[in-house]
C-alpha cells in the first residue's frame, strides 16, 4: 500500500499531500493581501516553490495548475508574473477562472499537482 504523507497539517487541511510520486498542493494565497495582483501572484508562486521543495519536488515537475482570480481583469498582469516563473518546456496543464474567493482582499489563489 502506498503511504500518504501530509505536510503542514491542521484540523481542516494539509498544505501538501504526497501520495507515491505525486504531490498535491492546497490552494495557496498571498500573506500580504495589500499587494496588487502581481505582488500577490509572486507571493503565491514563492509559496508553491517552498511547498514543492518540502515535498521533494520542484516547478519543472508540475503536472497541473489551477488558478482562481477574483477578477479576470487581472489575467494579463497575473500571466506576466506566471510566465516569468514557469519553466519553459515543462509547462503544466493549466486552467484559470474567475471565482469569489474566501476574503475580499485575496486576488489570486493557486492549486498545483506535481510529480516527485
Amino acid at each position: 500500500m502506498t503511504e500518504i504523507t501530509r505536510l503542514d497539517q491542521n484540523a481542516r487541511r494539509s498544505r501538501a499531500v504526497i501520495h507515491g510520486d505525486t504531490v498535491y498542493l492546497a490552494g495557496q494565497t498571498a500573506d500580504d493581501r495589500s499587494a496588487d495582483i502581481a505582488g500577490q501572484t509572486r507571493q503565491v508562486l514563492a509559496k508553491i516553490d517552498e511547498m514543492l521543495a518540502a515535498a521533494g519536488s520542484e516547478k519543472s515537475k508540475l503536472l497541473n495548475i489551477t488558478i482562481w482570480l477574483a477578477d479576470m481583469k487581472d489575467f494579463a498582469a497575473m500571466n506576466e508574473v506566471y510566465d516569468a516563473w514557469v519553466v519553459r518546456g515543462h509547462t503544466p496543464a493549466r486552467c484559470c477562472g474567475e471565482v469569489k474567493l474566501a476574503l475580499p482582499d485575496i486576488r489570486v489563489e493557486i492549486m498545483a499537482i506535481a510529480a516527485r
